[in-house]
């Protein structure tokens, strides 16, 4: 059977693997920092391109591009682009599409640091940015001028559960020649295919859903063109911030799970926000699988589920999101999200923090939103500490 016609989660066990001189079952770890060559010509053939051939870890490494390889496969891209961490993913984005004179329209309610660092460092390098509620497309058509370089967005939003439409923003930029990029964190490509929708690059925070076991902090670009991809490897390579042969391991053995470890917390998820609907103390809920949500009926039409993030806010604002996440005892209050553990969290003190109150006001991060990160524990378990939790506000 040939690789294309697997389905996800075949693929998600064998895409990328490399044959094994030893006839490994899994992959070995070429824990290496260089690579050596059969002769002089041999080294100057692969540093000129004339070979293929590994040289350095940091411009290409067999366990790392096994990684890639498999991620790009499940985006259904042309190339994946391995990285040290999320942000390093979208430093190498900003860094390949921005700069002096060039402007990015962006989601208004980006992961923190992904807006924070264009306010505070890419302005200084002369990057002008706008902020919109991208859920309208007309926002992003109203904001697009001639020196728009870039389009970057996350849907579902981080932490608002905002969702864009796809396509919609894909023709948009489209006409004015304007590359789109998406950071597809929240859902994976699982739930979630950008470049089938129209978008040229698929931005990852790996150390989410993809590892989904807490241990490692990783990054990925997966794109839909060479184009793109020659534009943005460079950049990695130049930056220096290439994945450890370690790091990718670890990844790729998480990645063999993904999708049973999604159905499974989506499976919480949607009993966990029902749950939360329906308690009195809890003043509202976003999440893509209830009808309640904005953007359900997008949230169907572009995504396979609605996946295990959500978003509430309590009877009583902050005073009583901290009252509750200081009483839960078996989600952990903690960042990050994506892994098989529950996650809960404060957006507007904690990740979101380096935000002005402006940009969280316009951003939807009002200080009685928590972030719920919905693991793979039984369900009676996440929903009766969130209930024994709520009795303490």
């Amino acid at each position: 059977m040939h690789n294309e016609e697997l389905g996800f989660n075949s693929q998600a066990v064998h895409a990328g693997k490399f044959d094994d001189a030893l006839g490994s079952a899994i992959s070995p770890i070429y824990q290496t920092s260089t690579f050596s060559f059969d002769n002089a010509d041999h080294g100057a053939k692969c540093f000129s391109g004339e070979v293929k051939g590994y040289i350095y870890t940091r411009i290409g490494n067999p366990t790392i591009n096994e990684l890639e390889q498999a991620v790009a496969k499940l985006e259904n891209g042309f190339g994946g682009i391995a990285v040290s961490s999320g942000m390093a993913a979208v430093n190498t984005v900003y860094l390949a599409y921005l700069g002096q004179g060039k402007h990015v329209v962006a989601h208004n309610a980006l992961y923190g640091p992904s807006r924070a660092i264009l306010e505070s460092l890419y302005v200084r390098f002369g990057v002008e940015s706008t902020f919109v509620d991208a859920t309208n497309t007309e926002n992003v058509a109203k904001a697009i001028r001639p020196n728009t370089s870039l389009i970057y967005l996350e849907t579902p939003a981080n932490p608002t559960m905002g969702i864009t439409d796809i396509k919609e923003v894909a023709v948009l930029a489209q006409k004015h020649g304007i590359t789109v990029c998406v950071d597809n964190t929240f859902c994976s490509p699982y739930l979630q295919k950008p470049l089938d929708l129209g978008a040229d690059i698929v931005l990852h925070s790996m150390t989410k859903f993809i590892n989904g076991h807490a241990d490692i902090v990783a990054g990925m670009l997966v794109t839909k063109t060479k184009e793109h991809y020659d534009k943005l490897r460079p950049v990695m390579v130049g930056m220096g911030c290439n994945m450890d042969p370690h790091q990718a391991w670890l990844t790729r053995r998480g990645l063999k799970t993904l999708g049973i470890r999604i159905d499974r917390a989506q499976e919480n998820a949607i009993k966990v926000a029902n749950f939360l609907e329906n308690h009195r103390k809890v003043e509202w809920v976003l999440y893509p699988g209830l009808a309640s949500h904005p953007q359900f009926e997008l949230a169907k039409k572009q995504m396979k589920g609605p996946g295990a993030m959500i978003s509430f806010g309590l009877h009583g604002g902050l005073d009583a999101g901290k009252r509750m996440m200081d009483n839960v005892q078996l989600a952990l209050l903690a960042v990050s999200l994506g892994g098989i553990e529950t996650l809960i969290q404060h957006p507007a003190s904690m990740t979101h923090s380096k935000l002005s109150a402006e940009a969280k006001r316009l951003g939807g991060i009002t200080d009685g939103l928590v972030r719920l990160s919905v693991g793979i524990e039984d369900v009676e378990d996440i929903i009766a500490d969130l209930d024994q939790a709520l009795t303490k506000v």
